[in-house]
């Protein structure tokens, strides 16, 4: 991962908002971005990685690229509904690729939350729960609203008990969400989280309540990574090939004439030892 431009060279850029109290990048993150770079270190290219605390400062950073002209394309993360960026960045002549769920044309690598969390819910579910809790990331992420809407009605169409409070994907926020869920009288006994480090941090509220998991919580996380596999006890994790991701946004980076890609990968649901059928099956 380049930290800054090297004359001659195919150089690209990506810029990530940081979430309150977050350091550096997180494991999705260094997933994806070490595939990209596995894919550009081969063709003698480097990509750039700009950390920033806000829009604005997001915003300022693709001005400055533009301007210098050393930054050849941009990745475009964490989409939003209405997101400006893509417009943004064709008015600045800056050639950009959205990794996600996006609006409208242009080149993208999209990701099949939908399914996944279908894949998630019916997992909890064979087991026998009958309750089910989800903390989500924040909910202005396009991925955030697709995956709550796969949640919603997958729970209505096996009519089961759903319940949903929105998350930072930081370890506070965790502990947090988990809290108001065990204290809801709708009694879950399954919890799946949109991410690692919020499902780590509900084994902790668990344990201080004593609560066993996964004798009487089932824990699941998104996006398997060392911290769910280091865990004690570890996590249950929905599963994707970030690597394979970081690949596919690459190769969209180096071809300027590719067609918009829309990606469905392949999910699996990697069972450890967080999850298990509820106490009273």
């Amino acid at each position: 991962m380049g930290d800054e431009t090297s004359g001659g060279a195919r150089v690209f850029g990506m810029v990530r908002r940081k979430a309150p109290g977050q350091r550096g990048l997180d494991q999705f993150y260094s997933g994806l971005l070490s595939g990209v770079d596995r894919v550009l270190d081969e063709e003698g290219a480097s990509i750039v990685v700009h950390i920033v605390a806000s829009l604005d400062e997001e915003v300022a950073t693709y001005r400055r690229w533009a301007a210098a002209g050393e930054i050849e394309a941009v990745v475009l993360s964490d989409m939003v509904e209405d997101d400006p960026r893509p417009a943004l960045c064709h008015e600045l002549s800056l050639r950009a690729v959205a990794v996600g769920e996006v609006d409208g044309d242009g080149q993208s690598v999209r990701v099949n939350n939908d399914r996944a969390m279908a894949d998630a819910v019916a997992f909890l579910d064979e087991l026998g729960h009958r309750s089910i809790g989800h903390v989500t990331g924040p909910r202005e992420l396009s991925h955030t609203i697709a995956r709550e809407r796969a949640f919603e009605r997958e729970i209505a169409a096996r009519g089961l008990c759903g319940g949903a409070v929105e998350g930072d994907y930081g370890e506070q926020s965790g502990r947090e969400c988990t809290a108001r869920l065990l204290d809801d009288e709708a009694g879950f006994t399954a919890l799946v989280f949109d991410n690692d480090l919020m499902a780590a941090a509900a084994l902790d509220v668990a344990a201080e309540r004593g609560i066993v998991v996964p004798d009487e919580l089932s824990v699941l996380a998104w996006d398997d990574s060392a911290v769910c596999q280091l865990a004690t006890p570890a996590l249950s994790a929905v599963s994707r090939d970030v690597l394979g991701l970081g690949e596919l946004v690459a190769r969209a980076l180096l071809d300027p004439d590719a067609a918009a890609e829309s990606v469905t990968q392949d999910v699996v649901i990697v069972a450890r030892a967080s999850t298990a059928p509820p106490a009273e099956s």
